[in-house]
């Protein structure tokens, strides 16, 4: 299992002079840090829906925005209102790249399968650039980004299962790396991370109650069983701690996380299940009249869906499911993820 999601559309890091940022499309929003080693001034702010599912995000000094999407790039002053907005084309010579960051007032484009970086003052316009080979130690990253003097990329979780990032002064040597760990609460945003924190997820079924005739002649049944449906956010609400979370996600953002998380494949903690319609209101406890009639020694059980992280349940599906046999049931009551 390997926990963190590599970079894909719309999710990305990027970094300026004071600050560092996750974006994630799928969420709506993105973080926003001093420092993801101690977790300092953490905010959850939301992505305008203009500076959203960019192919790459670049921050710069003067605390502007880059979103690249296909051979042209939007620079703004905020992800939040998309201030100040302007379209230019992405020089033929800087496009393709497999990350793009800024760093030491210049932009650094990445190509892994050619193994080089370019590096330049400006992304539209022709001018002082220069080529080099890419450091072996800095070829295996799953997103890169930079801030005023430095470079920063996210490593595959080691053999201990932790997740770093390491820094270099320049990706063509292995000058001044070091790993620096991710605190909990930044790695609970990262695409991927409750894996990491919380346990790869799970979705059983559970037997909720066993109904047994055990005379010769047929019964009615006919009682209340007490359940619980919807969403244990107090289970999860640790994930959002530390964080300074927007009004408008606020409440909402755990539940966003978890979904996310859900829905991701095996390999990175998930079990690529699609739960947007299942009821993610706070979990109560809920009564249901069930009426049945069992034939002389027929046993039933009741069976009820959940899902959830390491051994904690997180979500009670409100769907309910009688067998005859002591056996969970084998279907998944969810549709699959789309690609």
């Amino acid at each position: 299992m390997e926990g963190i999601v590599p970079k894909e559309k719309g999710i990305d890091f990027c970094g300026d002079k004071t600050h560092h940022y996750i974006i994630r499309s799928d969420l709506g929003c993105y973080m926003k840090c001093r420092d993801f080693n101690k977790a300092s001034d953490i905010r959850i702010i939301d992505l305008h829906p203009a500076c959203q599912h960019g192919d790459h995000y670049v921050a710069d000094n003067s605390h502007h925005f880059y979103i690249i999407k296909g051979n042209t790039y939007r620079k703004v002053s905020s992800l939040l209102t998309d201030d100040n907005a302007e379209v230019h084309d992405l020089l033929p010579k800087y496009q393709g790249g497999d990350f793009y960051l800024s760093a030491n007032k210049r932009f650094f484009i990445i190509y892994k399968e050619k193994g080089i970086f370019k590096v330049t003052f400006d992304l539209g316009k022709d001018g002082e650039d220069a080529e080099y080979p890419l450091h072996d130690n800095c070829h295996n990253g799953l997103y890169y980004w930079g801030t005023a003097k430095q470079g920063f990329l996210v490593k595959p979780p080691d053999e201990w299962g932790s997740i770093q990032y390491y820094t270099t002064t320049n990706f063509k040597s292995d000058q001044n790396s070091y790993p620096i760990a991710f605190h909990r609460d930044v790695i609970n945003f990262l695409p991927g991370g409750l894996t990491l924190t919380h346990g790869p997820s799970f979705a059983m079924w559970e037997s909720i109650k066993s109904i047994h005739n055990h005379s010769s002649t047929p019964i009615e049944w006919n009682k209340k069983i007490v359940r619980k449906e919807g969403y244990a956010k107090e289970k999860m609400s640790s994930i959002e701690h530390n964080w300074e979370v927007a009004a408008s996600l606020s409440g909402d953002i755990t539940a966003l996380i978890v979904k996310a998380q859900l829905g991701l494949s095996a390999k990175y903690g998930g079990k690529g299940i699609n739960t947007s319609k299942e009821t993610w209101n706070e979990a109560t406890e809920e009564e249901e009249s069930i009426k049945l009639t069992l034939k002389p020694k027929e046993k039933i059980f009741v069976w009820q869906f959940k899902l959830g992280f390491g051994r904690e349940p997180v979500l009670f599906c409100r769907d309910l499911k009688f067998d005859h046999s002591p056996d969970p049931p084998t279907e998944i009551p969810f549709p699959p993820m789309k690609p």
